[in-house]
C-alpha cells in the first residue's frame, strides 16, 4: 500500500472519500459556471463503449432542480398508500432541500445505430451502455464530493419519466437511467460495512 499511495495517493483517497449523503442542504460551494465546467470535463473524459459517447446529462439548480422533486413527490404520492407516503416523502424532501440535481441519461438512437453497425454485440450493447452511464455517475459523484459536495445516485425512472421529458423537452431518444441530488452535508455519512475481501477478490501469479 505505501508504493500505490505514493503513486496515486490523490486519486484513491478520493475513492475512498466517496460516500452515500442523504442530509443535505441548498448552501452554494461551486457557482453554476463551476458546476457545468465539472459536469462537461466529466462528459467529456469518460469512457465508452466503441467511444459511442451516447450519455447524456442534464444539471438542475436552484428553481428547475425544487420542481424536478416536487414532480418526483407528485408522482409517488399517487402511487403509494397514504400509511406508506410520509417515509418516502420526507426522503424525496431531504434530496429537495439540496443545491442541485444531475440528471443522467443514454441516446437510444446512438445504442441503436451501435448495435446495427456492429450486429455480432447487438445483445451487449445495451449493457454496455449501462456500464458507461455508471462510469460516468461515479466521475461526477466523485468530483461533487472533491469540491464539497455530498450526493447520491437515485433511481425514480421510469415513474418520472414522462414528466421529465415535457418539462424540459428532453429528446425522445434519451432514456432516463439515474438522478444525482447534491449539496452541501450537513450530516456524516451512515457507517459502511465492508464485506471480506477474500472472497470477492481473486489473484493468480
Amino acid at each position: 500500500m505505501v508504493l500505490l499511495q505514493e503513486k496515486v495517493s490523490d486519486f484513491y483517497n478520493a475513492v475512498k472519500e466517496r460516500r452515500t449523503y442523504y442530509s443535505i442542504n441548498n448552501e452554494i460551494i461551486l457557482t453554476n459556471e463551476e458546476l457545468e465546467e465539472l459536469i462537461n470535463l466529466s462528459v467529456l473524459h469518460a469512457p465508452s463503449a466503441f467511444n459511442s459517447q451516447g450519455d447524456r446529462v442534464v444539471l438542475l439548480v436552484g428553481e428547475q432542480h425544487t420542481k424536478l422533486w416536487d414532480i418526483t413527490i407528485e408522482t409517488l404520492s399517487e402511487r403509494l398508500p397514504a400509511d406508506r407516503f410520509a417515509t418516502t416523502e420526507a426522503k424525496l424532501n431531504g434530496f429537495k432541500n439540496g443545491y442541485g440535481t444531475v440528471l443522467f441519461f443514454e441516446d437510444l438512437d446512438v445504442s441503436n445505430e451501435l448495435q446495427e453497425k456492429f450486429p455480432t454485440y447487438k445483445d451487449n450493447i445495451p449493457s454496455w451502455f449501462q456500464q458507461n452511464s455508471g462510469i460516468l455517475q461515479y466521475i461526477v459523484w466523485t468530483g461533487l464530493e472533491q469540491a464539497g459536495y455530498g450526493a447520491s445516485v437515485q433511481h425514480y425512472n421510469p415513474l418520472i419519466d414522462e414528466k421529465v421529458r415535457k418539462e424540459w423537452n428532453i429528446p425522445t431518444s434519451w432514456n432516463l437511467l439515474a438522478q444525482m441530488p447534491f449539496g452541501k452535508p450537513i450530516a456524516p455519512p451512515k457507517e459502511k460495512q465492508y464485506q471480506s475481501l477474500d472472497h470477492r477478490v481473486k489473484v493468480f501469479k
